[in-house]
C-alpha cells in the first residue's frame, strides 16, 4: 500500500509539472509572439517609409511601384526577426513572470513545486527552444530572404554594389597572383566593372586586364566583355614598354566562383554560417584578412545562445513584490537591458574589428558579460532572498 502511495504521489507530481511547464511555456511563447510581431510592425513601417523615395523611378525592369516596395520590405523581415529574437524573449518572459508575480499565480506555483532551480531547468528548456528558432532563422531564412530582396532591387535599379570601390578578391596561382576588382553584379548574375591585376612572384605589375561586363562560364572561368587588357613589359626605364590589346571577348580561368563574388558583394552579417566558413578559407588561402569575417562567423555560432541568457535575465522578475501598476516600470527596464546588449554586441563587434581582438572572444563577449550579470542576478534575488 505504501508503494503504491508513492507511485500515486509521484505520478501526481509528475502531472502538476507538467501542467505547471504547459502553463509557463504557453504563456511565455504568446507573448514573446506578441513583442516580435510589434516590433517587427514598427521596423516594417521604418523600412516602407525610407523606400518611398525610391517608388515611381525607372529602371532596366521598369517602374518601381508600391508593390515592388511592400515586397522588398516583407523580405527584409526574416532578418529584422534574427536580430529582435532575443529582445523578443527577454521582454517577454519578464512580463510573464512579472505578471505571475502580481497576480499571485507564481507564490502558488512555488507551494506546487516549482522551485528556483527546476524554474530555472524549465526556462532554460523553452530558451533552447528559442536558440533554435533564432539559429534556423539566421543560417536559413534570413540568407535566402536577403538575396531575393537585394536581386529585386537590382532588377529596378540595375545592379548589386557594396561601397564606392565594389568587391576585391585575391587568388594565388601557380606562377603568378591576382587581384580581381568587381564594381556591382547584375539581377541576372552578370558582373560590371571588372579590373583583373595580375603580379608576378616578386610583386611586379604584370598586366592589368579591364572590361565594363562580364559573366561567368560553365567551366568556372570569367568570360570578360569589350576588354581592354594593358601588358607591362621589362621595368628598365630606358625600354619599358606598354603592349595595349582589344579585346572583343577574354576568357580568365580562376576558381574564384559567382558564390564567393555574391558573398563579397553581400554584408557579412547577410550570409549563412557555412558561407562565412568557406569564404574565410578561401580569404586565408590566399593570405587576405578574414577578421571581420571571422567576427561575424563567430557572432552566427553565439549570438542564438543569447536567448538563453534572456530567460534566465529574466526569472528573478518572478520574486520581486509588484505593487498595483509597477510592473510596466520593470517591462520597460527590460526594453531598456534588451537595447543595450544589442548595442554591445554591435559596438564589440566594431572594437573588435579594429583592434586585432581574437574573433571568438570579441563574438562571445557580451553574451559573457549578461551571463555573469543573470546568473548573479538570480543568486541575489532567487536564492539568497
Amino acid at each position: 500500500m505504501a508503494a503504491q502511495a508513492g507511485q500515486v504521489g509521484a505520478y501526481g507530481a509528475t502531472g502538476d509539472m507538467k501542467t505547471i511547464r504547459q502553463l509557463i511555456y504557453g504563456e511565455v511563447i504568446a507573448a514573446v509572439a506578441f513583442v516580435a510581431l510589434g516590433f517587427l510592425a514598427l521596423f516594417f513601417f521604418f523600412d516602407f517609409v525610407d523606400e518611398l523615395q525610391d517608388i515611381g523611378k525607372p529602371g532596366p525592369a521598369g517602374t518601381y511601384l508600391v508593390t515592388h516596395a511592400l515586397m522588398y520590405v516583407a523580405l527584409r523581415i526574416p532578418s529584422h526577426l534574427y536580430e529582435l529574437l532575443p529582445i523578443a524573449v527577454l521582454i517577454g518572459t519578464i512580463f510573464v513572470m512579472a505578471r505571475l508575480a502580481q497576480s499571485s499565480e507564481y507564490t502558488i506555483l512555488r507551494t506546487s513545486g516549482l522551485g528556483p532551480w527546476r524554474a530555472l531547468r524549465t526556462l532554460l528548456v523553452l530558451g533552447l527552444a528559442f536558440v533554435l528558432v533564432t539559429f534556423a532563422v539566421g543560417d536559413y531564412l534570413t540568407p535566402a530572404s536577403d538575396r531575393s530582396a537585394q536581386l529585386l532591387k537590382a532588377r529596378f535599379q540595375g545592379r548589386i554594389t557594396v561601397g564606392q570601390t565594389g568587391a576585391w578578391l585575391k587568388e594565388k596561382q601557380p606562377y603568378n597572383t591576382y587581384a580581381a576588382n568587381v564594381s556591382a553584379l547584375t539581377a541576372d548574375g552578370n558582373m560590371q566593372g571588372v579590373r583583373i591585376f595580375e603580379f608576378d612572384s616578386k610583386g611586379f605589375l604584370v598586366s592589368l586586364t579591364q572590361a565594363p561586363k562580364a559573366r561567368f562560364g560553365e567551366d568556372g572561368a570569367w568570360l570578360l566583355q569589350d576588354a581592354e587588357r594593358n601588358e607591362f613589359g621589362s621595368r628598365d626605364a630606358t625600354t619599358s614598354k606598354v603592349d595595349r590589346q582589344k579585346l572583343a571577348a577574354y576568357r580568365w580561368p580562376t576558381e574564384i566562383s559567382a558564390e564567393m563574388v555574391s558573398v563579397a558583394l553581400l554584408m557579412p552579417e547577410r550570409m549563412s554560417t557555412i558561407d562565412l566558413f568557406q569564404y574565410i578559407q578561401h580569404l586565408d588561402a590566399n593570405g587576405q584578412v578574414a577578421q571581420r569575417y571571422e567576427i561575424e562567423f563567430w557572432r552566427k555560432v553565439f549570438y542564438p545562445l543569447s536567448c538563453l541568457v534572456m530567460v534566465v535575465l529574466a526569472l528573478p522578475f518572478a520574486y520581486l513584490h509588484f505593487r498595483s501598476g509597477g510592473i510596466t516600470s520593470y517591462v520597460f527596464g527590460g526594453v531598456l537591458i534588451g537595447i543595450s546588449f544589442f548595442l554591445l554586441n554591435n559596438v564589440f563587434g566594431y572594437i573588435g574589428n579594429l583592434q586585432n581582438w581574437w574573433p571568438w572572444l570579441t563574438a562571445a563577449a557580451p553574451g559573457m558579460i549578461y551571463s555573469v550579470f543573470s546568473l548573479g542576478a538570480f543568486g541575489w534575488l532567487v536564492l539568497r532572498r
